[in-house]
């Protein structure tokens, strides 16, 4: 069970724009759950007359990012730099930057697409997402009653519940971290006759 652990999202897209040294920096975030999913976000913040589009993600073990012609190293780095600075997965960070006239430097550069990031998540509204699993529970008829008492008082979502010859089975929801007391709770209930299962 302790694998996995809980995930740091963005809830909606934001965005945040800065003006650093005569540039315009306009930094996009979301919620991405697959790569495809990022770069279609990427193409739905596109603006024809900005200069760069810069970008980066995160989705879990999974990253690419892009310097869009700046300097190798000076703006998708960063970006992804500022993505897992935060703790936050399922994410995709796009900086559209509109050039100035006045030239940053690799430091500059680094700086800006780095803070912008940051400034952006910072304020966009982060979701919680706790893992969870599917468990089975088969239980004779004399023991419904406490089975659905106990149910009361555990959040879990009931997905199926059906009637067999021998008794109830149910298959409910619950976070992965509720697991190991709810099976004690239950065996301890009905004095081991009934164990769920994960399924």
């Amino acid at each position: 069970m302790s694998g996995e652990s809980t995930l740091i999202t963005l809830q909606e897209p934001h965005r945040l724009e800065e003006e650093i040294k005569k540039s315009r920096f306009i930094s996009c975030v979301a919620r991405a759950q697959s790569p495809a999913e990022a770069l279609d976000y990427l193409t739905s913040v596109r603006e024809p007359k900005a200069t760069h589009h810069c970008w980066a993600y995160r989705i879990g073990e999974l990253y690419r990012f892009s310097d869009d012609g700046e300097p190798g190293g000076t703006a998708g780095r960063p970006i992804l730099a500022a993505i897992d600075g935060q703790g936050l997965d399922q994410v995709m960070a796009v900086v559209v930057r509109y050039y100035g006239g006045i030239k940053l430097g690799a430091g500059g550069l680094v700086r800006a697409y780095g803070n912008t990031t940051s400034e952006c998540l910072r304020t966009a509204v982060h979701l919680e997402i706790r893992p969870t699993l599917v468990v089975l529970i088969e239980a004779p008829f004399d023991f419904t009653g406490p089975l659905y008492q106990l149910l009361d008082r555990q959040p879990v979502e009931r997905l199926s519940e059906e009637y067999t010859p021998t008794g109830l089975s149910l298959r409910v929801k619950m976070e992965t971290s509720l697991y190991e007391g709810f099976c004690q709770e239950l065996r301890d209930a009905s004095r081991g006759r009934v164990a769920p299962r994960i399924i």
